[in-house]
């Protein structure tokens, strides 16, 4: 398929994936508290904007703040980022989202994620890295049995 990323989405449909994106963000039982008294259409405008513009979309101009401006009042774990884009995904899916624009789309939002928070994500450190932090005893011999009740 030939010309942009956007002339495979078209306009419209662009912003009928954002529109149902936001509202399964604000309805969402894990974020969703993020967005209780933000103002949803201005939301939409905006990723609809910023979306369209990455790309590719002649003369669509983002009219919103820096990325890092508009979320560094905003405390964003790795896991608040990560369900964000769990609930991007699925939203593409379910619309039929051409698979380019998907995965431009996809690793345009992971590229944003410094700019969003500095947590890595979700997944678990190794114990034995955390264990000095953590106050947890190492055992002299990690592979001698532990012996359970009575002697």
């Amino acid at each position: 398929m030939t010309g942009t990323l956007f002339d495979q989405i078209g306009g419209d449909k662009l912003r009928e994936v954002v529109t149902d994106f936001y509202d399964r963000l604000f309805r969402d039982v894990m974020i969703g508290f993020m967005f209780q008294g933000k103002p949803k259409a201005q939301l939409i405008q905006r990723e609809w904007e910023f979306t369209a513009g990455f790309l590719g979309a002649p003369g669509i101009t983002y009219s919103g703040r820096p990325i890092r401006t508009a979320h560094a009042q905003h405390t964003i774990f790795g896991g608040h980022f990560e369900r964000r884009v769990q609930i991007l995904r699925e939203t593409m899916a379910d619309h039929h989202v051409p698979e380019a624009v998907q995965k431009s789309w996809l690793e345009h939002t992971e590229a944003l994620r410094a700019q969003v928070t500095r947590d890595k994500g979700s997944e678990c450190a190794d114990t034995k890295e955390l264990a000095p932090k953590l106050g947890m005893a190492r055992p002299d011999d990690p592979d001698k049995p532990i012996k359970l009740g009575r002697k």
